[in-house]
């Protein structure tokens, strides 16, 4: 499809990176509309952040009676019913005794704010991160982050103590091994460096995401969680979760912490929390949370009334419109339609995600990372009028990242552009 722009980037700096130049007006459910009149299929959806699809209707209407009441007073100075409303729902939904809570704006707001509290509370400097991990932009965030270099480049130093160890990646496993057979090899490097570069008592915390994002949608095995949490509590470091993207039902239950059984430590949550406006929150139980000190954490946007009540309506919606189970069914219809292609086209090497958090890795003749062919796809999809981003640490994967209530048909619309993008661009 045309309507590419080449001059809107007149007075923005390169350095947020644009996936395209389309200049999106508006969007309805799982479409996106330019300024040109051309309708879009987005298996984006603003990075995970609009569960229930563009301006869901009971979103907009909670946004548009906030504003006419309160826009913003800052949390700082007192409360706001929003916020106390969100407050006490969340406390329903989220794993365990995790009721206390901290917000904040974006994703790289909350992981800053989950440092500071594991500091705090626990009086040691060290972090455990994983390799392929995204966690953010900002210096503490972007320290912990390791899914490409590129995020990295040329901000050294970067924050110290920070020990990057290896993800699970089974399909690409540096062992050589099968997850049914291993040894948790890749868990013994934590005990490794533990022997080599940090004692375990100097580690605040282990940042975890339970299904790892930006590094390519890797679903970690089951007893390997639990492993790293038996690790994680024997040598009594904090375990926290990233469910930034994870969160609030992308993975076919509220928070993927879920799937294994898991209660962590901490919880960092952003992206869809909201429907589509900014918040994020710092998650932990009133041990940790009820000693960090007054003034000892701070910010002026966080809680603002508007996005609490955004919150509020997408998580009714989420119940009221069995949205999570909408998203286990089609999640797996289209899991299995994957796989169906994966059967066709030798090149995709695997298919995996949970819930509606899925991709593709797409590999050459040898099984290696082909970003060439991931690139083409891409823009072959985006001419037909589908838009997806890649993901992973070699940029050969495809996320599909549709909205959670999103219906059968328009999953074979995006299938059938995506199967004919395979078939053109191999």
């Amino acid at each position: 499809m045309s309507g590419e722009k080449k001059d809107l980037n007149l007075h923005f700096t390169p350095a947020l990176q644009k996936a395209t130049q389309l200049n999106f007006e508006k969007g309805e459910g799982p479409y996106l509309y330019t300024t040109d009149g051309e309708k879009y299929l987005d298996f984006v959806q603003g990075i995970a952040v609009n569960a229930l699809g563009h301006c869901h209707p009971k979103i907009v209407n909670a946004i548009e009676e906030q504003a006419k009441k309160l826009i913003h007073g800052s949390f700082n100075l007192g409360y706001y019913p929003s916020a106390l409303n969100l407050a006490d729902k969340l406390a329903e939904l989220t794993p365990g005794d995790l009721n206390m809570f901290f917000f904040s704006n974006s994703g790289a707001e909350a992981v800053e704010g989950s440092l500071k509290l594991a500091r705090y509370r626990t009086g040691k400097k060290a972090f455990l991160a994983f390799r392929g991990s995204f966690h953010g932009r900002t210096f503490g965030a972007t320290s912990m982050t390791s899914s490409t270099v590129s995020f990295r480049k040329k901000y050294e130093p970067l924050l110290p103590g920070i020990y990057h160890v290896p993800y699970p990646y089974c399909y690409r496993c540096p062992y050589g091994q099968h997850v049914e057979t291993c040894s948790l090899e890749c868990l013994e490097e934590i005990n490794t460096a533990f022997h080599y570069l940090v004692p375990p008592d100097e580690v605040a915390m282990a940042l975890f995401e339970p299904v790892q994002g930006e590094g390519g949608y890797i679903v970690p095995p089951n007893k390997y969680v639990h492993a790293l949490a038996e690790l994680c509590n024997k040598n009594n470091i904090l375990l926290a979760f990233d469910e930034i993207q994870t969160g609030f039902g992308r993975t076919g239950h509220m928070f993927a912490a879920e799937h294994f059984n898991i209660i962590p430590d901490i919880l960092v949550l952003g992206k869809a929390i909201a429907g589509g406006m900014p918040l994020s929150a710092v998650v932990s139980n009133e041990g940790l949370m009820k000693d960090w000190a007054p003034g000892a954490h701070g910010g002026t946007f966080g809680a603002n009334p508007i996005s609490c009540a955004a919150a509020v309506a997408s998580l009714q919606a989420i119940k009221e419109e069995q949205v999570l189970d909408n998203c286990r069914n089609n999640g797996s219809y289209f899991i299995d339609k994957l796989k169906e292609l994966q059967n066709k086209f030798g090149f995709i090497g695997d298919v995996r995600g949970l819930g509606l958090m899925l991709a593709v890795e797409l590999v050459d003749a040898k099984g290696n990372p082909d970003a060439d062919l991931n690139k083409r796809v891409n823009n072959y999809c985006r001419e037909k009028g589908l838009l997806l981003l890649p993901c992973g640490t070699f940029k050969n994967c495809i996320r599909f990242i549709a909205p959670l209530n999103v219906s059968r048909p328009v999953i074979d619309e995006a299938l059938q552009i995506f199967e004919h993008a395979l078939a053109n661009a191999s």
